[in-house]
């Protein structure tokens, strides 16, 4: 059973569908990438799934669960986590501190329970920044920020994690050290479903891609698959190597 499933989910706001009976599923241990052009509605995909956005149709199942009305706290406590596009951390406190904040929030009860030092510092140095602990999260380069806030994700000890343009503000090296690290969390089980433009990252570490293009998956396949899908490349990759509305010739 896959570890999230998304059925016919519609969402339409007014006259506009932006998702249009989208169905696709990630699995626990594998990344899978979610990919298409801008506004093709793979951010309102995120929303559904987290439970920021209700579907107009659809349903969403997570570890075997119907969660397609459950709040986003609930989702989170049942081992769903994300990152946004837009960077979220508290820019007055400390890189340490903010990932303080999530491990009270995802570990403590009525605080009682309380993360050590070595708890913080072990997903400081898990994401590759913990030289950066003592610094304002306001103060951090931008690729930084992206990997505390994946930080701040592990700290609920995620069985799938929701990665909305992760590797923004990252540069090669630390593209290809994410990818590492990605590939190192889904040999340890959890699910990844990622919102990517980096095609080489997309490329180097997903096992499968689904393809947006306004509201609609149109394709879905391995890296081989998708890179040489012709309506991939019409929509999505900026070139194409046959013409998919041409006619074969007899």
């Amino acid at each position: 059973m896959p570890l999230l499933e998304v059925d016919d989910v519609v969402v339409q706001f007014g006259g506009v569908t932006a998702v249009n009976h989208a169905s696709f599923e990630a699995e626990a241990g594998r990344i899978t990438g979610l990919i298409g052009p801008n506004g093709a509605g793979k951010t309102t995909c995120f929303n559904v799934i987290s439970g920021l956005q209700r579907p107009t149709k659809g349903a969403v199942r997570f570890n075997g669960r119907t969660v397609t009305r459950t709040p986003v706290h609930r989702r989170s406590r049942q081992g769903m986590g994300r990152t946004f596009q837009r960077l979220e951390a508290f820019g007055s406190l400390s890189v340490r501190d903010n990932v303080r904040v999530a491990l009270d929030i995802h570990r403590g009860f009525r605080g009682i329970i309380k993360p050590s030092a070595s708890d913080i510092d072990g997903l400081l140095e898990r994401v590759g920044i913990r030289s950066y602990a003592d610094d304002r999260a306001d103060a951090i380069p931008t690729g930084t920020a992206r990997l505390l806030e994946l930080a701040r994700c592990l700290a609920g000890a995620p069985k799938l994690l929701l990665l909305d343009e992760p590797s923004s503000g990252l540069d090669e090296t630390e593209t290809d050290d994410f990818g590492d690290l990605l590939e190192d969390l889904a040999a340890e089980g959890m699910g990844i479903l990622m919102v990517e433009h980096d095609m080489d990252l997309v490329m180097n570490v997903c096992d499968t891609i689904r393809v947006l293009d306004f509201g609609e998956v149109i394709a879905v396949g391995d890296p081989s698959m998708i890179r040489s899908d012709p309506k991939v490349q019409k929509a999505y990759l900026g070139y194409s190597d046959v013409d998919v509305d041409k006619e074969p010739v007899a």
